[in-house]
């Protein structure tokens, strides 16, 4: 199962990233490709430290039968509801978004497997950095096939 830790994974995912352009349009939903960039963000930070978002009840309910699914080898549906914290609106640059989009990924690749295990995810909870390095790889490829690439 591809991982965000695994280098080979991580410059793919970066390869496909630069396929990206202004005028890049989803195959399905309502982001456009600036809006989706800062929305795959959210995920790194919060595996970063760089963001901290508080665990919801349905979370503590539902969190770990969905984290099963998720971390499946199975892609992630299309279309899914995304949590009200990880919503981004408004205009956004798309040659800022893409930048730090990039830099935020070479950072979650590069970071400490354990220290990424350390925090708790906001719907999840806790984590193994096995999990957090297949979520956010998951996250980013539904994303980039969002967008066809």
């Amino acid at each position: 199962m591809n991982n965000l830790f695994e280098a080979e994974d991580a410059v793919g995912i970066l390869l496909r990233l630069s396929k990206l352009h202004p005028r890049s349009t989803p195959l399905w939903g309502k982001m456009n490709v600036a809006q989706m960039m800062a929305h795959c963000q959210v995920p790194i930070e919060v595996a970063l430290g760089e963001k901290e978002l508080k665990r919801t009840f349905v979370g503590f309910v539902f969190g770990g039968i969905a984290k099963r699914q998720i971390i499946s080898d199975k892609p992630i549906k299309k279309s899914l509801p995304t949590d009200p914290s990880f919503v981004v609106t408004g205009e956004r640059d798309f040659y800022h978004e893409f930048e730090t989009l990039e830099n935020r990924i070479k950072r979650f690749a590069g970071a400490d497997p354990s220290e990424v295990a350390s925090r708790k995810h906001p719907f999840f909870g806790k984590m193994s950095s096995e999990e957090w390095g297949i979520l956010n790889w998951k996250h980013l490829d539904h994303h980039l096939r969002q967008f066809g690439v």
